[in-house]
């Protein structure tokens, strides 16, 4: 059994791609999960009146994703359960990076020191299924690029990619159920 079997399992890729479906769909079937940093810190932000937003501040909405990713990721090694993530540490410095923006040592050291399950689901681009909502202005191409940057991202921090297929929900979550009892 590989050594990293009781990290958090982490889906990652670009905006509307499935990743909260996929993962909502894990909560419903009674996995243990956590939601995206970056839409409670959007949603936070809005409630608040606040700056950390990624169209105003997007080195503050960093480093509020920072704070609420660490809480998740130390949340989640207190138990014994086995932890869905959309996203996780890794996708700050790829967010920074599709920014322009340099990554600062405190996020550098995040993603390297605080660990998930090697492998890393990444959900790939899928127009047939991306819509934009309050929290996500990005459009299709931005999406693309945020793909593209996440794919070149994890694996710099030692992660290895598996891409979800496009297809239903259901086969979505057996892909990933079947490939987490795979590595078991």
């Amino acid at each position: 059994m590989p050594q990293d079997m009781d990290r958090p399992i982490v889906v990652t890729g670009g905006p509307g791609a499935g990743k909260t479906s996929l993962i909502e769909a894990l909560a419903a079937a009674g996995h243990k999960v956590r939601p995206e940093a970056g839409r409670a810190v959007i949603r936070e932000q809005q409630a608040l009146g606040g700056k950390g937003l990624p169209w105003v501040d997007p080195g503050r909405f960093a480093a509020l994703m920072l704070a609420e990713d660490l809480r998740s990721h130390a949340e989640a090694l207190a138990g014994r359960d086995v932890f869905f993530f959309d996203r996780g540490l890794p996708d700050i410095a790829g967010y920074l990076t599709l920014c322009g923006l340099p990554i600062p040592d405190p996020v550098e050291r995040a993603a390297r020191q605080l660990r998930y399950r090697r492998t890393v689901f990444i959900a790939p681009p899928w127009r047939e299924i991306f819509t934009q909502d309050a929290e996500r202005k990005q459009d299709f191409a931005e999406a693309e690029r945020t793909y593209a940057t996440m794919a070149e991202t994890y694996p710099r921090y030692g992660y290895t990619l598996v891409e979800l297929p496009r297809a239903s929900l259901a086969e979505r979550v057996a892909f990933v159920l079947g490939h987490e009892a795979a590595e078991s």
